[in-house]
């Protein structure tokens, strides 16, 4: 049986509340971008532990190669998927934007440690229990890794993703060469007005 990774989902995206699909969905951009199809929940570590068993489950049961799981605050839930199972686990360190606070008062608005929290708790696993960790917010960076994981067994997203890293390299050549013709004051106002 031939997989292909267009027609069954091979990655999961799980988040650990509704709130982390603001940055969730970075990942699930990329994932569409090359054509890679993914399966989305909502699993909270913390308000619905019996699901991650029953999640790893399914996710091993359904032939999936990666999960990506975000999460904010304590952020446990990418190093208790990767407890429950084998398949490979990047984690999304989430900056958790707390909107059920004074609104008015900016102060409340994000949480104390500024995302760090988050980063923390999903890069310092245990020693034997590693989950992969991106950067605070970069769930598109969790999708292209997981596009490299995949990549290793479909030949065809292996050229989409060197395309893609060609098509960055021209990118930023482009914006040099028209940062030098019209110099830094109005490549700034033309470009981030």
């Amino acid at each position: 049986m031939v997989i292909q990774y267009n027609k069954k989902p091979l990655v999961g995206i799980i988040m650990g509340s509704s709130s982390d699909s603001r940055i969730m969905h970075g990942a699930s951009e990329i994932l569409d971008k090359f054509n890679v199809k993914h399966e989305d929940q909502i699993i909270s570590a913390h308000r619905t532990p019996t699901m991650l068993d029953k999640y790893a489950k399914h996710a091993e049961s359904s032939g999936f190669k990666v999960i990506i799981a975000g999460a904010g605050g304590s952020a446990h839930l990418p190093g208790m998927i990767a407890s429950h199972t084998i398949i490979p686990v990047i984690g999304v360190p989430i900056l958790v934007y707390n909107d059920k606070q004074d609104k008015k008062s900016p102060k409340y608005k994000f949480s104390a440690f500024r995302g760090l929290d988050s980063f923390l708790s999903i890069s310092e696993m245990p020693s034997g229990s590693p989950v992969v960790t991106v950067g605070v917010n970069k769930a598109g960076n969790a999708g292209i890794y997981a596009i490299k994981i995949l990549g290793n067994e479909f030949e065809d997203l292996k050229k989409k993703l060197k395309q893609h890293k060609q098509n960055q390299h021209r990118s930023v050549l482009k914006e040099s060469a028209e940062l030098k013709k019209v110099g830094l004051s109005r490549f700034v106002k033309k470009k981030f007005k």
